[in-house]
């Protein structure tokens, strides 16, 4: 791996009390070529822009995914990584739908590991903040021609972050846009699903919600996801949630939530939820709670869902009588090494560079 330090560090100009979401980049950042059928030497450089074209294939035609993952700063300023291993694996699901040549372990982890080893006083210490981690693959050929590329880059930027939503948010059920389809590319993390969302998001924006709950291309039966989260629904004291399919992104907070819940003993039913049986609960007084989870947000409640024309109120439960708050603190306590880790999933990053 090449190593070439800034000589002109920003951190000293970073507010760590006064930062917006996803604003701020850190001193350096990793890329890595692929070209003639193999991947080069990584290298850790200084922040900044690259030359493309706009002819550049990534941008053209698509090919272009990524992941979302943390790293987080402790009492003692001891630096963790979380389940890196799950985002490792998923990029490369994603890069092989996309047509697109997988990353090597050795790269992705020793990569991450050393741009968050020499960037790590950009980790914030505090309640909700964190240094989040976007390592992305996309074509760089420069080619007006709708085909499989041939040059590609990986690379890590990684930006300071505090919480995404800082309250309750009201979602619209989806009954007409469809975030995937089958055969499609919803598992994947690719970067046009993101963009395919905005629109409708806007339009749901305008009637008064912040986000949409998706559903099923097909009927507009079935939950799917909200926004970019995974979905949970606790009825009665029975969390669901819609099970990972070619159409359903198998996010690493999802994969955390349903382990923790089980480690205490609540019951969890990975299965398709139905729009109707939603609102049969919370016609009965059944439906406790509505959440999402995912790497940026890590959880966000919500208090209420719109469906069609009507607006139905969620409990606003306090901490201790809900699920998604206290399986929350448990898998923040462990991120942040504020309590024990039965799973293994915190990596600690040693200081080497």
């Amino acid at each position: 791996m090449i190593i070439q330090k800034t000589t002109q560090p920003r951190i000293h100009n970073f507010d760590p009390k006064n930062f917006t979401f996803g604003n701020d980049f850190i001193d350096h950042m990793l890329i890595c070529e692929y070209e003639n059928g193999k991947w080069g030497e990584p290298k850790i450089m200084p922040y900044g822009p690259l030359g493309f074209t706009p002819a550049m294939m990534g941008i053209n035609y698509g090919q272009a995914c990524f992941e979302g993952m943390k790293a987080y700063k402790d009492k003692n300023g001891d630096v963790f990584l979380f389940r890196p291993e799950k985002n490792f694996k998923r990029i490369n699901k994603s890069a092989k739908r996309l047509a697109m040549p997988e990353i090597s372990e050795e790269i992705f982890m020793e990569g991450l590991k050393a741009l968050v080893d020499i960037d790590r006083d950009w980790v914030p210490y505090g309640e909700g903040t964190s240094l989040y981690l976007r390592p992305l693959i996309f074509a760089t050929e420069e080619a007006l021609k709708a085909r499989i590329a041939t040059k590609y880059m990986f690379a890590i930027v990684a930006t300071p972050v505090k919480n995404y939503y800082s309250e309750p948010i009201s979602v619209k059920i989806a009954d007409y846009y469809s975030r995937s389809a089958s055969g499609g590319v919803g598992s994947a993390k690719a970067a046009g699903n993101y963009a395919a969302a905005f629109y409708p998001t806007k339009l749901a924006n305008e009637e008064g919600y912040e986000q949409i709950i998706w559903t099923d291309d097909n009927t507009h039966e079935y939950f799917e996801e909200s926004g970019t989260m995974n979905v949970f629904v606790r009825i009665n004291d029975t969390i669901y949630t819609p099970p990972v399919s070619e159409k359903i992104l198998d996010g690493v907070t999802r994969d955390s939530f349903i382990q923790l819940a089980k480690h205490n003993n609540i019951e969890v039913k990975d299965e398709p939820i139905s729009v109707k049986l939603v609102l049969e609960a919370h016609s009965k007084g059944e439906l406790k709670e509505v959440w999402g989870v995912g790497t940026a947000v890590v959880t966000n409640v919500f208090k209420a869902l719109g469906y069609k024309d009507k607006k139905y109120n969620l409990p606003d439960l306090k901490e201790e009588e809900s699920f998604s708050l206290k399986l929350k603190k448990q898998l923040v306590g462990i991120q942040t090494n504020e309590a024990e880790d039965p799973f293994g999933w915190r990596i600690k990053v040693e200081k080497k560079y």
